[in-house]
């Protein structure tokens, strides 16, 4: 058959004095984005989703930027590994459902896998046109403050596209659209004056973050020589940390291969790669070569990035820039759309040859709000800006930077891009109370968490209806059937209190000697955060040696208001503590980790870090709790919270109960064309997308079975085999119904069945 455009058996076309133009193609849409990393393909995805027809061009073969196997960086946010105190603070929305499949299908941490799941989610929108080695490489303007297209060449098909819209997104890295389109921008660092930033760099610490390369090894089972490359660095000792090197770390482990923070990482790019692959070659030769590491003699090397992963350039400005305070302080913005909670990280400008540690982290209590004014020009009228060039100074840059931070801001930009095009206004009109509040809402809608924010939506037709279920969990006991874990740390249960007082608990010890055991009931200072730095009680018993032996708590303690409280056993080697195997959705268990203790004077607070084991890891305390625990009540499916944060915030059902159902009642029929469920698919767990590897492919808490029922017993839909966190149901006719009955079969683990949230629209 004869395809369409098929070139005939023999071309021939004669000399032309004329330059012959590229073969052009005109795209019209309503939203051009150009940078196809995590944050442009969010902001893709969620505008085509909202109904707007979206071009992504991206200057790669493949989407992820830093996530990509091309560089094969882990994509994080504000759980930081898990080992901060931001508890159940993985990014919602678009993000969330790639991680969640990601997990699903490459639990291992393959990163060409994780290729295929990007691809997989933009293919599937038919409102997305996407152009994969597709560099833009200039910008038209209608006027001085308004882009009219952007032309873009794609090496492969040798074709130049000229893309037409009344809407740009620039999530490039490096700004190359915002750039052109004379929008303003800083590189370096800002003094401490200009914003009051106590964490401002020195010069002799450096300006700039630095470009990594990474490389993975492979053991072959046979001796595998190595002849190095000319231009291998050849004296190991320019790298202050080579004892470092070993042949158990490869991937991005070795973040620290870093190089570039004092020259122009735009333009030096390519200097700057040379650089890296030298020194990598180097390492691998050490290695393999000084004889230090028998173990290496049936290593080979099987990778080594062609593309060095970059953090820092550009940066443009916005409406708001984001400063040092923003983060630490944890700002409030009435135009919050997202939220970070990564560490404020800068690196030594001359990275690997620098003798400065490779980093210097410092962490807020809690998540911070991301405002809506720093993802859009304040001087190009219809340009976005997300991604690491958002506004933001250095020293903010330094949190807002990480992947999932970005991705997760950049999908206000995809829906705020389809008010606009639907409406017909600009990225600033967006940022109008009025405006700003229907984006929040929408963001809120399809999984966004934004924190100090509740999703206010009086279309959601449950939350005119009575909502009852079929058991709800009271918690007074959790079952002494885990392991027993020594205290060579402090070992703590956090555990969600409604207003009054703490009831009463029981913990189980052995102790193998005369022993002296020591409890802290805490909370944390703010409500919402999750950092136990205010010590409420403290307890202290002098126990026999001896196995199994019950240890009553009764702190007597009033709490002001529902939040959770951490019930902390201190650290006692001579004691092990009993623990249950019983998961449940909005308890965590936690271990001392260390102390954050910054300089004086650089604007960071002191504090302790309490983090969780990883599963199978982290079992819950075993105890017995009077009066019952409360607060899993099934209106929670309506409270504007899909997540715990100062409450469990969801519908937890009783351990056994056979037939959990939920059961929402309209006095009057309700005609429903679509329901949206939102599950437990743990928003603690950090998903690294590379490298580390996990233990689970779904998350033990998620519901995998259940079915919609009328008030008839009459299945309107069934989902069998759900592993994702949002499912969407939409009817091909609206129904007619005054009763809704949610019933989960099955869980994808042991825990009870939980629901976040359930909304129900015409």
């Amino acid at each position: 058959m004869k395809q369409d455009n098929q070139i005939p058996r023999m071309l021939s076309e004669a000399f032309s004095p004329a330059v012959r133009p590229p073969n052009t193609l005109r795209i019209n849409s309503d939203l051009v984005i150009v940078g196809g990393g995590l944050a442009g393909t969010c902001a893709a995805i969620t505008a085509a989703r909202a109904g707007i027809r979206v071009v992504l061009a991206q200057d790669r073969p493949v989407l992820g930027g830093n996530a990509s196997s091309e560089v094969r960086l882990w994509a994080l946010g504000a759980t930081s590994h898990m080992n901060n105190n931001n508890r159940w603070a993985r990014e919602g929305g678009v993000i969330d459902e790639i991680l969640v499949e990601n997990m699903y299908r490459n639990k291992e941490g393959n990163a060409l896998i994780f290729d295929t799941v990007l691809l997989e989610k933009v293919i599937d929108e038919d409102n997305i046109t996407l152009l994969l080695n597709t560099a833009a490489v200039s910008v038209s303007k209608s006027d001085g403050e308004t882009i009219e297209s952007v032309t873009a060449f794609c090496s492969q098909n040798s074709t130049q596209y000229e893309l037409f819209a009344p809407l740009f997104c620039d999530a490039s890295g490096d700004g190359i659209v915002a750039f052109q389109a004379g929008a303003a921008f800083r590189m370096g660092a800002e003094s401490k004056e200009e914003f009051g930033e106590k964490f401002a760099p020195t010069e002799e610490y450096g300006y700039l973050l630095g470009h990594s390369i990474y490389f993975y090894t492979k053991d072959i089972g046979e001796p595998v020589k190595f002849v190095p490359p000319s231009y291998a660095l050849d004296d190991i000792t320019q790298i202050p940390r080579f004892r470092s090197f070993n042949t158990a770390i490869d991937g991005c482990r070795l973040w620290w291969i870093e190089y570039g923070g004092r020259l122009d990482t735009v333009h030096e790019t390519e200097t700057i790669k040379w650089q890296l692959w030298k020194v990598v070659y180097g390492v691998w030769n050490y290695i393999k070569n000084s004889g230090k590491f028998p173990d290496a003699e049936t290593l080979t090397l099987e990778w080594v990035g062609q593309i060095p992963g970059k953090r820092e350039s550009r940066r443009f400005e916005g409406d708001v820039m984001m400063t040092q305070q923003d983060i630490i302080e944890q700002r409030g913005h009435y135009d919050a759309i997202s939220f970070g909670g990564w560490s404020i990280d800068l690196h030594p400008a001359d990275g690997v040859f620098s003798e400065l540690p490779g980093c210097d982290q410092w962490h807020a209590k809690g998540v911070y709000q991301v405002p809506y004014r720093s993802q859009y020009s304040k001087n190009i009228r219809n340009l976005f800006i997300t991604g690491r060039i958002m506004s933001a100074s250095h020293v903010a840059f330094g949190s807002t930077r990480v992947m999932l931070t970005l991705a997760c801001a950049a999908q206000s930009v995809g829906m705020a891009a389809a008010h606009g095009a639907k409406r017909g206004l600009l990225p600033r009109d967006i940022a109008e109370p009025e405006n700003v509040k229907l984006l929040q809402r929408d963001l809120q809608r399809v999984g966004g968490y934004i924190p100090q924010f509740r999703l206010d939506d009086d279309a959601n037709l449950v939350r005119q209806a009575t909502v009852t279920a079929s058991s709800k969990l009271c918690l007074e006991k959790l079952p002494d059937d885990g392991p027993r874990i020594s205290l060579e740390r402090p070992y703590a249960q956090m555990l969600p209190m409604q207003r009054g007082r703490v009831p009463r608990m029981t913990i189980t010890v052995d102790a193998a000697e005369d022993s002296r055991l020591d409890l802290q009931l805490r909370q944390s200072s703010k409500r919402d955060n999750h950092s136990p730095d205010v010590i409420l009680k403290t307890l202290s018993f002098d126990l026999p040696a001896g196995d199994n032996q019950p240890v009553q708590l009764d702190f007597d303690q009033l709490i002001d208001d529902s939040r959770y409280v951490f019930v902390c056993v201190m650290e006692n080697p001579a004691i092990r503590l009993h623990l249950s195997d019983m998961r449940l959705t909005g308890l965590l268990a936690l271990q001392y980790w260390r102390d954050q203790a910054p300089p004086v004077d650089i604007g960071v607070e002191s504090f302790e870090f309490w983090t969780p084991p990883r599963r199978p890891n982290g079992q819950n305390m075993a105890l017995t709790i009077s009066p019952p625990l409360n607060g899993f009540e099934p209106q929670n499916v309506c409270n504007g919270l899909a997540r715990p944060v100062a409450e469990v915030n969801a519908w937890v059902a009783d351990p056994d109960d056979d037939a959990p159902t939920l059961d929402i009642k309209w006095i009057a029929p309700q005609s429903i064309s679509r329901v949206t469920l939102m599950f437990d698919t743990d928003f603690d767990h950090a998903m690294e997308t590379v490298t580390r590897g996990h233990p689970e492919d779904v998350m033990p808490f998620a519901v995998k079975h259940y079915r919609l029922r009328n008030g008839d017993g009459e299945v309107l839909a069934e989902v069998s085999d759900n592993h994702q966190t949002v499912n969407r149901i939409e009817f091909d006719e609206p129904v007619e119904i005054d009763r809704l009955q949610v019933e989960v079969v099955a869980s994808q683990g042991d825990a009870p069945a939980a629901v976040f949230a359930l909304h129900c629209y015409e």
